[in-house]
């Protein structure tokens, strides 16, 4: 395992970290994009924080981590071969911190949430103590399964209510879904927002955030 098989940027903690906070970016953006939030979500530095950068360089230019076809479901080629590198990627980090999956918080925004789904619910693969999935949506792919079994992480959702992107009603799905399974998502839609982040709910999951790296070390 290769932490360095992804690019990717470190925000140090203050001290000894308490958990680990992995951020993925969008569509066409890079490692740089989520970096000014770590310190947002974590303004005391409490985290070791991370973002990587997609390793797909697609149309109309930037990082991607999957084509785009159809809203809702990934292009399979593209999307588990993705799924497979931000997986080792993800496992060498933990390896690499010696920071556990039960003290790791992942999140991301419009392509990065549905990674962050991907990467956080996928079958076979750790669950971490947190997921952040911001303006996505939970992937259907062929040949990927969510493992929506308890225990399930905590998960906080947001969504602007006027998203052109992926419509407000994936992330309405996303819930559903999650509640069907036994979850209780933070969920928040923001009713003048479009396919962006809500300053607003930056403040409140920057309180959630710590809630759930307290959790996991009690």
């Amino acid at each position: 395992m290769d932490v360095d098989s992804l690019i990717h940027l470190v925000r140090p903690a203050a001290g000894e970290p308490a958990g680990l906070l992995v951020l993925l970016h969008g569509r066409g953006a890079d490692e740089r994009d989520l970096y000014p939030l770590l310190d947002l979500l974590d303004p005391e530095r409490r985290l070791l924080g991370v973002t990587p950068r997609a390793p797909l360089h697609l149309p109309p230019g930037g990082a991607h981590w999957y084509a785009v076809r159809e809203i809702g479901y990934p292009d399979p080629t593209t999307f588990r071969a993705t799924y497979a590198q931000a997986s080792v990627w993800l496992d060498a980090l933990v390896d690499e911190s010696g920071i556990s999956p039960e003290h790791t918080v992942l999140g991301g925004f419009s392509q990065g949430a549905v990674m962050t789904y991907a990467l956080g619910l996928g079958e076979g693969r750790p669950r971490p103590a947190g997921l952040m999935a911001l303006s996505g949506f939970a992937p259907t792919v062929t040949d990927f399964r969510l493992e929506l079994t308890a225990p399930l992480p905590q998960i906080a959702i947001g969504h602007g209510a006027l998203d052109p992107v992926i419509s407000v009603e994936w992330g309405r799905r996303a819930r559903r879904l999650l509640v069907e399974a036994g979850a209780e998502p933070v969920y928040r839609e923001s009713p003048h927002m479009v396919h962006s982040i809500d300053p607003g709910f930056v403040q409140e999951l920057a309180g959630w955030l710590g809630n759930v790296i307290a959790r996991g070390s009690s």
